[in-house]
Order: C-alpha cells, then sequence, then structure tokens
C-alpha cells in the first residue's frame, strides 16, 4: 500500500474509530505472558496462550490523524518484524499525540522483547499514570513490569484496575500468581478466589488455583480445579498438562496418561506439546507401543520430524531390536549427514550387535567431520580400551581430557588405561589433575588410591581411599580395598575385618569382597571362619588364582598339607607365573611344582596363547 493511500485509509479511520476486526489483531499481541511470573511456582506446564490473560478491548483511536498514520506504520512494521521501524514510527506519533497511552503500550512491549528493560518500564509505568485506563491495559502492563522484573510495580497497576472495576476478575488473577512467585501463597489463594467470585468460569482464574493449591499441598483441591477448568474450556490445553503432571508426579501415571488421550482425542490430535508428554510417559511406564504409536503420527504429519525419527530409533534401542534402531538412524543420516549425535549413538548400537568394525568406522567418520566432536572420542577411546588397544584408547581419551578438563568420566579411563600400560606415573597424574578438577570424586579419589598402590606409596594409598570412603561411606571398592591392603600388610586387623565386613554387606555376592573377608579372618587367626568364607568366594568367583592361593595357605594352618597342596597346584594352573608361589610350595616339603604335567601344560598353554599383538605395550 502506498504511502498516499495508507494516510487515507487513517483518515477515514479515524473518522469512523478503529474497526474491531484491527482491534482484536491489535490487543492480542501487545505484550508478552504475564505467565513469565510462574517461575517458582510448582513442577508444572508454564505459560498459557496471551489471548487466555489478556481481554480483547477496544481502544480509542488517537486524535490526531498523523498520529494515527504513522501509529498503523509502526504496526505494519511489526508484522514485518522490523522493531527497529516500528519504533520510530511509534515515536513519531508520540511526538503528534504525547499522551498516547497505545503508542506507549506497543513501545513497552517492543522494548522488552529486546531486553531494554528500562525503557519498556518506564512505557509500562506511563500507560498506567492517571486514571481512566481500561483494565485490560493496566493488565498488559502489568506483564511487561513482571517480565522487566518489576513485580512490586505489577502488583500496584493490578491493585488500580481491581479498584476501578472490584467486580470484574481479570485482574486478580494475574495478581495471584505474582503474590504465589513471591512465596506469598495464602494470599494468592485468597486474591484467586475473590476473582472466582466474579468470573466463577474463567479456566485461567481456575487453573491460577490448581497451582496455587499444589503450592498449599492441597492436592485434591487442585485437583478439582484442574478438572473445571477443562470442563468449561474444553480446549484449554495448559490444564490438561498440569493435570497430567500432577497425577505423574503421585505416580498416577496411567491416570495421567488418560487426561493427555483425552485431549489428543477429543480437542487437538496434532498437538505435538501433549503428544511429547505423552510419549515420555509411555517411555516411563515401559509402553513402547504406545509411545511408537504417537511417535508414528508425529512422523506422518511431518516426515521430516528429526527428533521423532530419533526416538523411535531411541525405543528400538531400549527394545533391544537393534537392526530395526540402525535402519532407522541409517535412514537420519542419509538426509542430514551432518547430524553427528545421531552418528555417534549409530555407533554405540554398531557395539551392541558386537559389529566393532562398524562402530570404529563411525566414531572415526565423525572424528574426521569434527576433530573436537567429544562424544565420539569419548566413546571410542573406551572401545578401543575394552579392546585393550591401550595406546589408541590414550590418544583419543587424551583429546577428549583436553576439550572437557572437568567432566571425571573420561579422565577416569584415561587414567585406568595408563594403569593398564604399567604407565603408573603418567596414570597418577591424570587421577592427581581429576582430584583438583572434582575434589568430591569418590571414584577419582579411589583410582589414585590404586595407582598409588602400584608406586608402593602405601600412606599415599591410605590417604586416597579415606577420602573415596569419607565422600561415600558406601564405595565398596574403596572399603574392600583398604581392608584388603591393611590385612595383606598384617597390620590393623581389627580395621580391616571391619572395612571388608562393610564391603561384603554392601554386595554380599562379590566373591572378591567375600575373599578379602576371607583373609581378613586368616590374618586374624579365625581359621574356621577364614575357611568358610574362602570356600565361599570359591563358589562366588570360580577359578581364581589369588583366591585358590589363600586357600591354600589356610589349609597350611590347619595342617591340612593334602588339601594344600591340590589348593596351590590348582593356583599354578591357572597362574603359572607366580614364582613365589612355587618356592612357598618347595619350602612346605611338597615337591616340585614345575615337575608336575598340569603345570608344565599350564606353562604350555600360556605360551601358546601370548602373541606380540596381545601383549600390553
Amino acid at each position: 500500500m502506498s504511502a498516499q493511500k495508507m494516510k487515507a485509509c487513517a483518515l477515514r479511520m479515524t473518522k469512523s474509530r478503529w474497526g474491531p476486526t484491527f482491534v482484536k489483531r491489535l490487543s492480542l499481541g501487545i505484550v508478552p505472558c504475564i505467565f513469565m511470573a510462574c517461575a517458582g511456582a510448582p513442577n508444572l506446564p508454564g505459560p498459557v496462550p496471551a489471548q487466555a490473560t489478556f481481554v480483547k478491548q477496544s481502544i480509542p483511536s488517537p486524535p490526531d490523524s498523523a498520529a494515527m498514520y504513522h501509529f498503523m506504520l509502526g504496526y505494519q512494521a511489526e508484522l514485518a518484524r522490523d522493531n527497529d521501524r516500528a519504533l520510530r514510527e511509534y515515536q513519531t506519533a508520540l511526538k503528534a499525540d504525547p499522551s498516547s497511552r497505545e503508542v506507549k503500550a506497543r513501545m513497552a512491549g517492543i522494548y522488552l522483547g529486546l531486553g531494554n528493560l528500562s525503557q519498556a518500564v518506564q512505557m509500562a509505568e506511563e500507560v498506567g499514570e492517571g486514571s481512566g485506563q481500561e483494565v485490560q491495559l493496566l493488565v498488559q502492563m502489568a506483564g511487561i513490569l513482571v517480565g522487566a522484573g518489576k513485580p512490586d510495580h505489577a502488583l500496584r497497576l493490578l491493585d488500580k484496575a481491581i479498584e476501578q472495576t472490584p467486580n470484574r476478575g481479570e485482574a486478580y488473577f494475574p495478581k495471584g500468581i505474582i503474590l504465589l512467585n513471591q512465596k506469598r501463597a495464602a494470599e494468592a489463594e485468597q486474591t484467586v478466589k475473590q476473582g472466582l467470585t466474579y468470573a466463577p468460569d474463567s479456566p485461567i482464574g481456575l487453573y491460577y488455583l490448581g497451582r496455587i493449591s499444589l503450592e498449599v499441598g492441597n492436592d485434591e483441591q487442585a485437583v478439582t480445579s484442574f478438572d473445571r477448568a477443562m470442563a468449561v474450556s474444553p480446549s484449554f490445553e495448559p490444564a490438561y498438562l498440569a493435570q497430567a503432571s500432577l497425577h505423574e508426579s503421585r505416580q498416577e501415571k496411567e491416570k495421567a496418561i488418560a487426561i493427555l488421550q483425552k485431549y489428543l482425542h477429543q480437542v487437538n490430535p496434532r498437538n505435538k506439546d501433549i503428544r511429547q508428554h505423552l510419549i515420555k510417559l509411555y517411555m516411563t511406564t515401559k509402553d513402547y507401543a504406545g509411545a511408537l504409536a504417537e511417535l508414528e503420527g508425529i512422523l506422518e504429519d511431518d516426515p521430516t520430524d528429526l527428533d521423532a525419527q530419533l526416538r523411535v530409533a531411541l525405543i528400538y534401542g531400549e527394545k533391544k531390536e537393534f537392526t530395526k534402531a540402525i535402519d532407522r538412524l541409517t535412514a537420519i543420516l542419509k538426509v542430514r549427514p551432518s547430524e553427528l549425535k545421531v552418528r555417534d549413538y549409530l555407533g554405540y548400537l554398531y557395539e551392541e550387535t558386537k559389529d566393532v568394525s562398524k562402530a570404529v568406522e563411525t566414531y572415526q567418520f565423525n572424528l574426521q567431520q569434527d576433530p573436537d566432536f567429544i562424544d565420539s572420542h569419548i566413546h571410542l577411546g573406551v572401545l578401543q580400551y575394552r579392546q585393550k588397544k591401550f595406546p589408541d584408547a590414550i590418544r583419543h581419551l587424551s583429546d577428549a581430557v583436553r576439550l572437557t578438563p572437568r567432566q571425571p568420566e573420561p579422565r577416569i579411563v584415561l587414567g585406568l588405561a595408563y594403569l593398564q600400560s604399567d604407565q603408573f606415573e603418567k596414570a597418577s597424574l591424570v587421577f592427581e589433575e581429576g582430584v583438583r578438577h572434582n575434589p568430591k570424586s569418590a571414584d577419582m579419589h579411589f583410582n589414585l588410591g590404586t595407582v598409588y598402590d602400584k608406586l608402593n606409596r602405601f600412606d599415599d594409598v591410605v590417604r586416597a581411599m579415606e577420602a573415596a570412603i569419607s565422600l561415600d561411606p558406601h564405595h565398596a571398592d574403596a572399603l574392600n580395598y583398604l581392608g584388603y591392603s591393611y590385612a595383606e600388610r598384617g597390620i590393623k586387623i581389627d580395621l580391616a575385618l571391619s572395612l571388608t565386613r562393610r564391603a561384603v554387606a554392601l554386595k554380599p555376592e562379590n566373591g572378591y569382597y567375600v575373599d578379602s573377608l576371607g583373609w581378613a579372618f586368616y590374618k586374624s587367626g579365625l581359621l574356621a571362619e577364614a575357611l568358610t568364607e574362602i570356600k565361599r568366594a570359591v563358589l562366588l568367583v570360580g577359578d581364581d588364582p589369588v583366591i585358590y592361593e589363600h586357600l591354600g595357605e589356610i589349609y597350611i594352618k590347619q595342617l591340612n598339607l593334602s588339601d594344600a597342596r591340590e589348593a596351590w597346584l590348582h593356583s599354578l594352573e591357572l597362574d603359572p607365573s607366580n614364582e613365589k608361589l612355587f618356592q612357598r610350595f618347595r619350602e612346605q616339603g611338597m615337591g616340585d611344582p614345575s615337575k608336575e604335567d598340569r603345570i608344565q601344560q599350564a606353562k604350555r598353554r600360556v605360551a601358546d596363547q601370548k602373541s606380540p599383538a596381545q601383549a600390553l605395550p
């Protein structure tokens, strides 16, 4: 429309006052919803659509035709999202009509959206000055003031609106939610209830009453309020979400599902927010069929929805239907090859199907696209650690630690990779740095202690394990490690018994912990108890050379040389490199175990199995 035609149109509208359709469009978008004040309210859906909050109004036109003309140009600029031009036009309109509250109201909304809070507050307060404003305009400016962090100023405008028209409900409801946000729940409830006496069928008022009821612990009133809100306004989405969240918090997940299904069946089957909430509930109840049905519905409406496609793949992954999950992810990557997180999850699925080569290839492809993509560094490093490819694991995990030095998980595996490579000094440096970044990580202290043990720094072992136990009194590994360390050295035996007992109490089926307890009994001279525990450890663990060596020592103490000899021979079959046990065997007058045919076969088996590719660096 040309400027000349625009001006002519403005002149006609000045004479006839603004048309109702145009007024509706203006009033509905004037400011952000006041529900931004609900940040401190219960964990329920937040903002309600603005049209549910602010009632449409008939705004009188500026008396000056030039003001009207520039007002319209400003509004057109707003529609085009050209806020700078809109503000210039509104400022020109204000020069023609400095008292125009309508222009100032629109400027307040723009300033708030731009983050210029001081200007937003100034304009909103100027609109609220004097008397004669429509209630809706005062409510809208209260919303601006709340958004700008001035809730007390907003309350003054709402009180003014209530004073002007005490028998209208719309100003009571936002006042109630501001009071709730200020932890004045009793006043908030009283205010909203007062508003409902004038507007008993207001879904907003009923919804707010429900939220306030939750805050004061009156769940039944909340349920009733949300039910009434849905009854008076069957399409009022926030009440459905609030009711479903309330049932979910009470572990009534089937009721929550029923509420959301009702909305989809009776109101809007394509509401994405409701569907997403329903999918989450289906997942928590492991109703994968229900979740898949909703996701397929979303994809039917929008086949390009990457999030829905990915969720389908995740569900197939949860169901262990890895082939289907892989097919979905592969299809996504054909369209969106740059989605590194999707490909990273694909690598994990290849790991689950034992297709290690494809998993490695997938992670490596990601790193070719982005050498700093941390997830693939971590996953590839952990995979290579499991494959005992420690140099490769160290390279990728070092990159992960460089990129996220405070994240404990990759640092722990990096330290373990150095440990498995017999690079104990480097391992200690990794864990010491980890403790500096994560001083409250019991696992970091524990792993540092195990490295100190390799470096023969026993006092440091004790300090590290004690730190782990102090941070986590239920850290069974640290309890067991420290208890066994004392028992092995024959010191603080009572403490060794206490620590290993605590470890076994936490994990009674862990045979290695049971062995530690048995060894502590042995060191304390309680041979019967020691034998009972070590035999139980054998049953739990099976063939372990250390446990059988302990079993032989107990039999020696009991002068049961026959059973001791058999236990030690079995230990040497499992670990024919234990030269100390060979020597101990001879010292006890049991002969030369190296001449035993079973030991010779064990040595040949170990030699055949060991190859340069398998040897540790």
